[in-house]
């Protein structure tokens, strides 16, 4: 399998005003009593290990007493306002038990652990800085994936809630040969997948870069795979970057695919996919209008790339009308409206 390669070189790109007003009104925006750079105030980190010894890329920082106290209980606010709109109840018997730093990344996320003291159960949930790519990436996995999200921006900083599933990479090891498990179900789901990440122009999304939901049904189990990482939210220029089939850590997701799906059955689940985001972006054509005006007016990548992609869609997709796009966002209306248009046939 040939190798995509990604850019390390992208950006953060800053919330611009058109982008917070349209936050506001469709109510992503939020005060915070702390922000990404008062957490970045740690003296030293030490190393997150796994239960196997190893290095998670994960690091926990050191805070010195009085700081620690002041983030906690901001953490703790930001969480009520992330799950409640702003319901301080819902944390009072809650506390922050760990926060993880991540230097690896465009964002350098912190994940933050908080438990319920009285039945210890606890949650995630993630404080990075605010990438207007991101954000955008954020917005179109709600509007036209089936999968809801759920963040917040306040500031410079954005917080996300947690995913829930298993790793991509960590399924491929240790669960997609489950002899319980459909093989055809998962190479389904991943099609699916792969398509809408074409459309959305939504790269980078090897294995571990998504996460695996299974679903016990009355008959069988049900398999959805969810995006975890908008970073490289339509920037690249090679159009191979969306599409997973098309990196080495997905291989095994693609050899399920051939060996259970013919041609005509994996056209037949684009097919699906392409109807179910149809019917998504009628429902939503208000707030998809909104997030194009708004994206239009920003530049969230370079020229070079603009021109590489739009090349490469119109060969992919046979259509010279992508060589009048000037921005990413043009491709993804078009990649909308050709979708549309193939429903409608």
């Amino acid at each position: 399998m040939e190798e995509v390669k990604i850019s390390r070189k992208k950006p953060v790109y800053a919330v611009s005003p058109a982008l917070r007003k349209y936050l506001r009104h469709y109510e992503r925006e939020a005060r915070m009593p702390i922000s990404y750079e008062h957490l970045l105030d740690f003296y030293e980190t030490l190393p997150v290990m796994d239960k196997h010894g190893r290095d998670t890329l994960w690091e926990t920082p050191i805070y010195p007493p009085h700081v620690q106290e002041s983030l906690y209980n901001g953490l703790k606010i930001i969480y009520a306002e992330l799950k409640a709109s702003g319901n301080t109840r819902i944390v009072e018997h809650k506390y922050i038990d760990r926060v993880e730093y991540c230097a690896f990344g465009n964002t350098h996320p912190f994940r933050i652990r908080i438990v319920n003291r009285l039945n210890d159960v606890y949650d995630y949930f993630y404080i990075k800085q605010a990438d207007a790519s991101r954000i955008y990436g954020l917005e179109l996995e709600q509007i036209i994936s089936p999968n809801p999200v759920n963040y917040l921006v306040g500031g410079q900083t954005l917080v996300e809630e947690h995913i829930v599933g298993i790793p991509g990479d960590v399924f491929t090891k240790s669960l997609m040969y489950n002899p319980d498990y459909n093989p055809k179900r998962i190479a389904k789901e991943f099609v699916k997948f792969n398509e809408r990440c074409i459309i959305t122009l939504l790269g980078d999304m090897r294995s571990y870069n998504f996460v695996v939901q299974i679903t016990p049904d009355f008959d069988d189990f049900q398999f959805r795979i969810r995006a975890i990482d908008f970073d490289q939210q339509f920037y690249e220029g090679n159009p191979k970057i969306y599409r997973p089939q098309y990196f080495k850590d997905n291989l095994a997701y693609v050899q399920l695919c051939m060996e259970h799906l013919t041609d005509r059955t994996a056209l037949q689940y684009q097919q699906e996919e392409r109807s179910s985001i149809v019917h998504r972006v009628r429902s939503e054509r208000h707030r998809i209008a909104a997030l194009r005006d708004v994206s239009n007016t920003e530049e969230l990548s370079t020229p070079e790339n603009v021109k590489q992609l739009r090349a490469g869609y119109a060969a992919y997709y046979e259509n010279n009308q992508y060589l009048k796009c000037r921005t990413m966002t043009d491709i993804i209306e078009l990649n909308i409206k050709n979708v549309i248009r193939q429903v409608k046939l």
